[in-house]
């Protein structure tokens, strides 16, 4: 038997209320609620700390660098068996690479190039896998299952080896390395898009959307794709993270064209190699580069997909 509670007094109605009134004002609906939970998060903060330097650096390179990005102001300073280092020559505070390039100058041009490759070929990425995820989740029956089925294939193939296979293929250039890491991210965007959008059919205000006679295409547009677009919008964060770390990796296997001077991590590192025993500070500089600007995407990615997560917001 349940028990049958007595009716609230007028005083406590208006308690009621008010209270209800202050929690709302305080959520302020979902994303307010992502923002507060971002604010106390100190992995949130340290993230977007590292990538809103490295932002600064990437767009203020013409005015941070203190020499161009092909210049090779040092080559009088250098020998077969010595390459200046770490403040060892007046004016090239990180000292200087084997082609006499000041290697803070490249350092900085090339967190603009990497920037360049990472956005872009996210951006190729994102709206290509949502294409695809957007017409298989709204469409689904056979044309869901050619499309993921499609995508299972390219999903079979390593994620670096398809993107140099696809470089490769279209050529030793920086527009070949966008298309190939963005053609590589494709399958992981359609996927996630097209899981969110099934568990967004069955809610119950596209039950009712339905039952009101709206058409599948503006159900799909205006309710199952806004609210199914938010675990596509934290993965593109952290694929940023990826992005930097493959362009590099392309460039280290020579995949990125560019003349040997040309101011790139990636092909930075491939250079070093050789001067290793002699210089080893030309690894490590684009190294700890190309590292610390994947872990400020990759804390900040984490930290939002936490805040958007229902099940931890709703501890």
């Amino acid at each position: 038997m349940s028990a049958v509670l007595p009716p609230a007094q007028g005083g406590e109605v208006l308690d009621t209320v008010a209270v209800a009134q202050a929690d709302l004002k305080s959520g302020g609906g979902f994303w307010q609620d992502v923002f507060r939970r971002l604010r106390r998060n100190p992995a949130a903060w340290v993230g977007l700390v590292i990538v809103l330097l490295f932002l600064l650096v990437a767009a203020l390179a013409p005015l941070l660098a203190p020499y161009p990005e092909r210049a090779l102001p040092g080559t009088e300073h250098i020998t077969p068996t010595t390459i200046p280092g770490i403040g060892e020559v007046d004016g090239f505070p990180l000292g200087l690479d084997r082609f006499g390039g000041d290697v803070l100058s490249k350092l900085i041009w090339g967190a603009q190039a990497s920037l360049l490759v990472g956005v872009v070929s996210t951006a190729l990425g994102l709206v290509g896998g949502m294409l695809l995820g957007l017409i298989a989740g709204t469409f689904g029956g056979w044309v869901d299952t050619l499309i993921m089925r499609i995508v299972d294939i390219i999903l079979s193939v390593p994620n670096l080896l398809l993107a140099v296979s696809i470089a490769a293929i279209l050529g030793q250039t920086p527009s070949a390395v966008m298309i190939a890491i963005g053609a590589s991210q494709v399958p992981i965007f359609a996927r996630l898009l097209r899981a969110s959008m099934l568990q967004q059919r069955s809610a119950e205000y596209v039950l009712s959307a339905q039952t009101l006679g709206l058409g599948r295409g503006r159900i799909t547009m205006s309710h199952v794709l806004p609210n199914a677009i938010g675990p596509v919008i934290v993965q593109g964060t952290l694929t940023l993270a990826t992005a930097v770390i493959d362009a590099a990796a392309l460039s280290f296997l020579g995949l990125g064209g560019g003349r040997p001077e040309t101011a790139e991590w990636g092909r930075m590192l491939t250079y070093a190699q050789a001067e290793l025993a002699i210089a080893p500070q030309l690894a490590f500089l684009p190294g700890i580069c190309i590292a610390v600007t994947a872990l400020g995407f990759t804390l900040f990615g984490e930290a939002l997909r936490e805040a958007m997560d229902p099940r931890t917001r709703a501890r």
